[in-house]
């Protein structure tokens, strides 16, 4: 009898400890272990809650650089505040630091004021080494697939900037067609730097043709911190905040990214809380979102009412009215056009990148996110995102009947078959 006892409660003692263990937070930093991800526990995370902010932060940590600037994005767009950036970029440049930068072809064009030959002619005599990813050719195949979609800034090796923003004036000022756009960044000051760097110079040195590589790029070698006047990581785990960066490259790391938003889904416990500007969805996700309303988890997702996009934000109406259907809360929001690209899972843990809940992220382009194991830095994003609730309205079936035509049910029905591309 006593045995018996001894057993049911050693049973009872080791499903409650692994209960107690498998939290979504070890779920999925287990889950992108198995996937070759990396963390570290030495990490600042600090959030920059718009453009102004993004770049009054990276600026002045460019002007404190001593050693190297490393930036790829998906573009620079040819307005005030890029000129500024380069401008910054040449003194440095004067001073000795060694400036790289990368933009994608496909998102140079793509913008209403791409940089010309005439202005990477004017770059590069002022000592900016800057080049074009995968240019665009007949049979113009590659504007379709694996475009560089990355946002990284790594300054001396010591910091790096990361999310969701290009290089342009709209992040500040906004636009006639959707308003203000609203968007976000974050600075990382640990060993994810490190990650970021690596990545960085293993696509510089293919589209270069160059061989940068050295000691002198990354932490460790250097002084010690500083950079003075930028914002602070308020956080009490400041400099213990345990980060991972998924890096999604084709034929490589084809996976990482859908992998991680389907297991940051289908392991949340309490809450989901998703900020996407295109909700096109793959089906993975789609019954990932299905299957957590199900089991009682509260998942909301904010949508924008305007994109920069057209067709898109029909196939996004659509897989709204679907997920609403199926008991997640949609906010839609008002102001303008939310750029921003993060999820927070359980209040636990969050991500911070480029990476979008649309087919070309999941599946095509260069993507990669800071995944932020931290409560504190994702309670301020939730708190971002309660606030920004008070912008937005909850879609409700009495709103999609009687505010979205006819014409724009069917035109979100035929987007939706457009998503794998979308």
């Amino acid at each position: 009898m006593v045995k018996r006892y001894l057993l049911v409660l050693l049973t009872a003692c080791l499903w409650l400890s692994n209960s107690v263990a498998q939290t979504s937070d070890s779920l999925i930093v287990d889950c992108l272990q198995k996937e070759g991800v990396k963390f570290s526990r030495n990490n600042s995370v600090t959030l920059l809650m718009n453009g102004q902010e993004k770049f009054d932060d990276m600026f002045s940590a460019i002007r404190q650089a001593r050693s190297s600037v490393h930036l790829e994005y998906f573009n620079f767009r040819n307005d005030s505040i890029a000129n500024m950036l380069f401008d910054l970029l040449a003194e440095k440049v004067k001073e000795g630091v060694e400036v790289r930068a990368l933009f994608d072809a496909f998102g140079n064009s793509s913008n209403n004021r791409p940089l010309k030959k005439k202005h990477l002619k004017s770059i590069r005599q002022r000592g900016i080494e800057i080049y074009e990813f995968s240019p665009l050719r007949f049979p113009w195949i590659n504007q379709v697939l694996h475009r560089d979609h990355r946002k990284i800034v790594i300054i001396d090796g010591q910091i790096a900037y990361t999310g969701g923003m290009n290089v342009a004036d709209y992040y500040i000022k906004g636009t006639k067609q959707v308003g203000e756009w609203h968007d976000m960044h974050c600075r990382i000051d640990g060993d994810e730097v490190n990650t970021l760097q690596a990545i960085f110079l293993r696509i510089w040195n293919k589209t270069a043709k160059q061989n940068v590589h050295g000691a002198k790029y990354y932490r460790g070698v250097r002084g010690g911190y500083y950079f003075e006047g930028l914002k602070p990581d308020t956080c009490a785990t400041a400099g213990k905040k345990m980060v991972g960066i998924i890096n999604r490259e084709p034929r490589t790391t084809n996976r990482i990214i859908r992998t991680f938003y389907a297991g940051a889904i289908n392991n949340a416990k309490d809450s989901i809380k998703i900020v996407t500007p295109y909700f096109t969805l793959i089906p993975k996700i789609k019954k990932a979102l299905r299957k957590a309303a199900k089991r009682g988890v509260k998942v909301e997702v904010m949508i924008s009412e305007r994109s920069d996009i057209p067709l898109t934000p029909d196939c996004v109406f659509y897989n709204a009215h679907k997920m609403m259907k199926h008991g997640v809360d949609v906010w839609v929001y008002r102001p303008g056009f939310h750029h921003t690209k993060i999820i927070m899972v359980d209040g636990k843990f969050c991500t911070v990148g480029s990476a979008n809940l649309d087919a070309r992220s999941m599946r095509f382009d260069y993507e990669e996110n800071a995944v932020i194991v931290d409560p504190c830095t994702t309670r301020q994003l939730n708190d971002m995102f309660e606030g920004d609730k008070k912008k937005s309205f909850l879609l409700t079936p009495e709103y999609w009947k009687t505010q979205r035509t006819g014409w724009q049910k069917f035109r979100g029905w035929f987007a939706h078959l457009l998503a794998p591309w979308l």
